[in-house]
């Protein structure tokens, strides 16, 4: 298994075994491969991360989470959510934020559930109700600095549904300029100016096919 954190559109892989994958990777002669377990090695990577030639890195430990503990406590955590939302012709929901197509989603309000985050940042976002939410996707995880800190956001991803039968309304002051439903075939303007961490959650949807368990559904 591994987790990949995307420093800005370059990884870093943790994981706890070698697959095809990832000795593909380190093919690269800009990748950095890290089998030691230690403070100083976690800092020479995240060191490596800020020189304009690094491609990506690996850090291979036996137990992948002491590794992600490890890790994570050189940042500071933020918990996100968010949805991939389809609506009942198909289509999916891009949003347009700062200059790069986005999916809806959002900070976890202290005390919320995740799953309550996802909906309710949707909606915030786009103006949709009455949306259905279904089987979790799965997680991304990008860094950014800010403020003086270096921030690390999971994200969690949700199949969300509703009805094409609703307005639209960008939420613009979050940077929200436009908002568009695409049939999944025609996705080649979005994936082309997107971020790699979205590529990869639509991937991951597009690959194990549609879930088809409900498990809650926002106030109608």
């Amino acid at each position: 298994m591994h987790i990949k954190i995307y420093f800005e559109d370059k990884p870093v892989f943790l994981c706890d075994e070698l697959t095809e994958e990832l000795k593909e990777i380190l093919h690269h002669p800009d990748a950095i491969f890290i089998d030691e377990f230690s403070g100083p090695a976690i800092k020479s990577l995240l060191h490596e991360i800020t020189k304009p030639d690094f491609h990506a890195g690996v850090l291979l430990h036996s137990s992948l989470e002491e590794l992600k503990k490890a890790f994570f406590k050189h940042f500071t955590p933020i918990e996100a959510a968010g949805g991939v939302v389809q609506n009942d012709k198909h289509q999916l929901l891009f949003i347009y934020r700062l200059d790069k197509w986005d999916l809806p989603k959002g900070k976890v309000e202290t005390g919320e559930h995740i799953e309550k985050t996802a909906l309710r940042e949707i909606e915030e976002e786009t103006g949709l109700k009455h949306l259905t939410l279904y089987s979790k996707i799965g997680e991304t995880h990008h860094t950014y600095n800010a403020y003086g800190k270096h921030f690390l956001k999971t994200t969690h991803w949700y199949f969300v549904t509703c009805s094409a039968k609703q307005k639209i309304i960008p939420q613009t002051e979050e940077d929200i300029t436009a908002i568009e439903w695409v049939n999944p075939n025609k996705m080649d303007l979005q994936l082309n100016n997107t971020y790699p961490s979205i590529k990869d959650i639509l991937s991951v949807l597009l690959k194990s096919g549609i879930p088809t368990k409900k498990k809650r559904t926002t106030s109608e």
